[in-house]
């Protein structure tokens, strides 16, 4: 399967919003285009995978540490761990793998939580 990600990004605006591009296994492959902050959230069962291609990501945890990663790098959430997504006023392009089981926000449904997450 060969994917154009600038074009998979050319199909949405919206924020926090995460789109499926591909799967790999029991994991999907999505895109998310993200600016301002995320809830506080955990998964229990899944690792999280973050790919920064445009922007810095920054993550915060409940131990205090804040973690920035740039384009070209990537952050691992391991389960279980609490994190909040947030930028520096600029939007932020990544991409995610993770299982196919991964809810957006974890067991924490506010506003901001992507119930269904579609394909482009």
């Amino acid at each position: 399967m060969h994917i154009n990600l600038n074009e998979k990004f050319s199909k949405f605006s919206k924020h926090w919003h995460p789109h499926i591009i591909g799967e790999l296994n029991d994991n999907y492959v999505k895109l998310a285009k993200v600016k301002g902050d995320l809830i506080w959230h955990a998964h229990e069962n899944e690792d999280e995978l973050f790919v920064v291609l445009k922007g810095t990501l920054m993550m915060d945890f409940r131990d205090g540490r804040t973690v920035s990663t740039k384009p070209g790098e990537i952050l691992i959430v391991p389960k279980g761990v609490e994190h909040r997504p947030w930028t520096n006023d600029e939007e932020v392009h990544l991409m995610l793998i993770e299982p196919k089981s991964t809810k957006h926000t974890g067991d924490v449904i506010t506003e901001q939580t992507v119930q269904h997450q579609e394909w482009i």
